[in-house]
């Protein structure tokens, strides 16, 4: 270890510390050390051990960590959390300040960190390009109400321009109840239910509710008209589904014949509209990465696979996918077995050893024979408490995969697809790209714009469905031979990819998700980083993969093709034939049906 490591590994060991002693809690251990669990704790990483700011902003957040432990009761949190979805941001905020005052009141080292660290915070806010209160984020602005309000922080220009958009509003709302607040700050359940009341009846979320209300009635009306549609197309859809069959009936007849099955009775699904699947992108949950720009979102298109191409190229492509397959048919079926057998089985089965009565343990005979004094032990088989499972495939669809890397990644996808669903794990698969080589219709914008500088990305994303989760595998089998297509293929904005699957996934109603990205390396796209710094996208890929693996529930893995993606994803493997992806799935995926939070 050289001695920029070693500084780390003290300060980090000095914070852990710290939390335990001020939490009153010594269980608490690191999270890189431990399993997951309440007692462990995230310490975020000094990447420069000369910048002061970075041991400030650290002990900040590490104090406010042991504070929550230490006086905010997540039952009552939870209790009093309002109803509307817009004011729960606001809600959280107001927690925090709540319970990082409570720590500054008890020591005079926890307030100057907070204070050290707030307005390094504020200094840091970007005040040029705000004109009118719709370029403010409510949540920043709150919190700089906040931090004036109950912290006493003074305010800079800056920061005074941001907050005036907001202030009448917030002065409104909370003005005559500052003194009631403060004098409950150690009263969490009157603070809490008070700051929801407030927030419920704030004239700002009052009327983007009833917007919402309005576009929820539209909806509902377009899918009646979709529905409708559908119906008219089943006819047509039937007529064709004979000649996809037999098409692929090579490949699947040696499934069958290998006693890997699919069912044919699949029922009566629904398929998803596509107003639905044209997510908004500004509706999206943000992901809180303040210096990532876009010069515009109006080009980025969400397109299902067969819209893309016409069904006759789909079929084509798909029938090139099926004898790249045939290649690694007895790997396929043999792998497929395997990992279904030990799926199922974890999913449907556990024992409970070293009992009085049940069946015998034969694997403790041995010690009977070493010692005749030793008693018998039995086992029972006991139900396995399994919870339900949605796994997102992400792939990179760049232009960089061409050629052998996307063809591991369609194999990849397609048997990952029918052998977990087989396993009643449901699975989507999607793809990211963009629309045109070197920046398309952003970059000509831009031009027409004058070339502000540092214009953020600066191309036209395309993200593609080629499976939603709900749709079977065999249903969507022909759209995944699309990733073949050469033309397709062209750069890669991974961080906006990965918000955009983390989004659809925390809408899915299953208690468990996991997001699995394959990809061959690094975010490229030659437009956006010519006229940027040369990590822009970089950066942004770290600081949204860090927030999902540290603050969400859904877990993240990282499939490498060919390159090692470990310096950006903290679960990580890497393969580069498809021979090695047996391991590898077995490995990883059986974790998903065993007794524990995180993949191993």
């Amino acid at each position: 270890m050289n001695k920029e490591d070693s500084i780390k590994e003290k300060f980090k060991q000095a914070l852990i510390s710290t939390v335990r002693v001020i939490s009153d809690d010594y269980k608490i251990n690191n999270k890189d050390q431990n399993k997951s669990n309440e007692k462990s704790l995230q310490i975020g990483e000094l990447e420069n051990i000369n910048d002061k700011n970075e041991f400030r902003k650290l002990r900040a957040e590490t104090d406010s960590e042991a504070l929550k432990r230490k006086f905010s009761n997540k039952k009552i949190f939870e209790k009093n959390i309002p109803k509307k979805s817009s004011c729960q941001s606001l809600y959280k905020i107001s927690e925090r300040i709540r319970y990082e005052m409570l720590g500054s009141k008890m020591l005079k080292g926890i307030s100057k960190n907070f204070y050290n660290n707030y307005n390094n915070k504020l200094e840091s806010l970007k005040s040029e390009r705000i004109t009118k209160k719709e370029d403010i984020n409510i949540a920043d602005a709150f919190e700089i109400y906040m931090l004036n309000k109950f912290f006493k922080i003074e305010l800079n220009q800056k920061n005074k321009k941001i907050l005036n958009f907001w202030n009448e509003e917030f002065n409104q709302s909370f003005n005559k109840h500052i003194n009631y607040l403060n004098k409950n700050l150690e009263n969490q359940e009157l603070y809490n239910a008070k700051f929801s009341e407030i927030l419920q009846n704030m004239e700002i979320f009052n009327s983007e509710d009833n917007e919402e209300n309005k576009e929820t009635d539209l909806d509902k009306e377009e899918d009646n008209i979709n529905s409708n549609k559908n119906e008219e197309n089943d006819s047509d859809s039937s007529e064709k589904k004979s000649d996809d069959e037999n098409i692929n009936e090579g490949i699947d007849g040696i499934d069958d014949a290998n006693e890997f099955r699919l069912d044919d009775d699949l029922g009566n699904e629904n398929t998803e509209n596509q107003q639905s699947e044209n997510i908004v992108q500004k509706k999206n949950l943000n992901l809180s990465d303040k210096e990532y720009k876009i010069f515009t979102t109006k080009f980025d298109e969400i397109a299902k696979a067969e819209n893309l191409e016409t069904s006759e190229e789909i079929l084509k492509l798909r029938k090139n996918l099926d004898q790249q397959l045939t290649s690694f048919q007895d790997l396929i079926t043999k792998l497929a077995n395997k990992l279904q057998r030990q799926l199922m089985a974890k999913q449907n089965r556990a024992w409970d050893f070293d009992l009085e009565e049940g069946l015998l343990d034969s694997s403790k005979l041995p010690r009977i024979i070493i010692d005749p004094y030793n008693s018998l032990s039995f086992k029972k088989e006991k139900d396995l408490d399994f919870k339900d499972t949605v796994v997102t495939l992400l792939i990179d669809n760049s232009g960089s995969m061409r050629g052998r890397p996307i063809t591991i990644a369609a194999i990849c996808a397609d048997i990952l697809s029918r052998t977990l669903e087989r396993c009643s794990v449901k699975v989507e698969i999607l793809g990211f790209t963009t629309k045109n080589w070197k920046g398309g219709k952003s970059r000509e914008e831009w031009n027409k714009l004058g070339k502000t500088k540092n214009p953020g990305r600066l191309n036209d994303l395309r993200h593609i469905i080629y499976k939603s989760a709900d749709i079977h595998w065999r249903q969507s089998k022909k759209n995944l031979g699309l990733m073949l297509k050469e033309g397709l293929l062209k750069e890669n904005i991974d961080g906006e990819a990965i918000t955009w699957a983390f989004n659809r996934l925390k809408k899915r109603k299953e208690e468990r998700k996991v997001l699995m990205v394959i990809s061959d390396g690094a975010p490229v796209d030659d437009s956006t980083l010519s006229v940027n710094s040369g990590d822009f996208l970089e950066k942004n890929l770290k600081k949204i993969i860090k927030f999902i693996e540290n603050t969400s529930d859904i877990e993240i893995l990282a499939i490498g093709i060919g390159h090692d993606v470990s310096r950006y994803y903290e679960k990580a493997i890497k393969i580069s034939d498809v021979q090695e992806l047996g391991d590898v799935m077995i490995d990883q995926l059986s974790g998903l049906f065993e007794n524990k939070k995180k993949l191993h």
